[in-house]
């Protein structure tokens, strides 16, 4: 069961909802929304969720001020002049041009994309988003590998990119990666966290406590990355 309850940090006071369950350990999330749950085992006494939140007080308020200032989600796209789009987190106005050869450059906060037809618009800034997703997470990649190494994590680097509905990106029990190129959309620091939380996978095949305790050492604000990504970048219903 669901209940309303509220924490004090200073004069700030903190409403939470507090539901417990069977397991050994609390949690605090920030939603994407701004509110905060808290999941705590059964027999855990009010006054100590309490002052755990206090205690978490000035991270919960900083997670909170983060959800504030990001960007409303992006409408329907309609692939037309003057639409908002996305690349590495921020946004550019679309402006569709005709010529005879077919492009997208980045300029001055505009998507510049030249097609036969207007019609093609569509599937020629796809065909764009896909390339670049090649190079930007190839070259984040290199990144992360460094990252998860110092954790015992290896891998090639190879990965396939398709396009998904539901999902940033995939990780088989054999290690083959499976990319959303969606994510060429989304900030670096999100990129990254994507593909870390892949990586992990590699060492816990699971979403387990132990899977959360590695993600949590190797990037700890990865909650926070997680709900950027979720409202940047405009996917029906990402999981990660």
């Amino acid at each position: 069961m669901t209940q309303a309850r509220v924490a004090e940090y200073g004069t700030t006071r903190i409403p939470f909802t507090l539901v417990r369950r069977e397991r050994a350990t609390l949690s605090i999330e920030v939603k994407p929304d701004g509110q905060v749950q808290v999941i705590a085992p059964l027999l855990t006494p009010e006054e100590d969720i309490r002052l755990r939140v206090e205690k978490r007080g000035a991270w919960i308020l900083r997670e909170q001020r983060e959800v504030q200032a990001l960007p409303v989600p992006l409408p329907a796209r309609q692939y037309v002049s003057g639409e908002a789009h996305r690349y590495l987190g921020r946004q550019h106005r679309l402006r569709v041009l005709i010529g005879r050869e077919e492009g997208v450059r980045v300029t001055r906060g505009e998507l510049l994309v030249t097609v036969r037809s207007a019609q093609r618009a569509e599937r020629v800034l796809n065909r764009w988003y896909r390339a670049r997703a090649q190079v930007i997470l190839t070259e984040r990649m290199t990144h992360c590998l460094e990252t998860v190494a110092h954790h015992g994590i290896q891998h090639d680097g190879t990965f396939t990119l398709r396009r998904m509905r539901t999902h940033w990106g995939s990780c088989t029990r054999s290690g083959h990666l499976t990319l959303n190129p969606l994510l060429v959309q989304a900030p670096k620091d999100c990129i990254d966290y994507v593909l870390i939380h892949e990586l992990c996978h590699l060492a816990e095949f699971n979403h387990a406590r132990n899977y959360y305790s590695l993600l949590s050492r190797i990037l700890p604000d990865w909650k926070a990355r997680r709900a950027r990504l979720n409202r940047l970048v405009d996917l029906p219903a990402g999981t990660l």
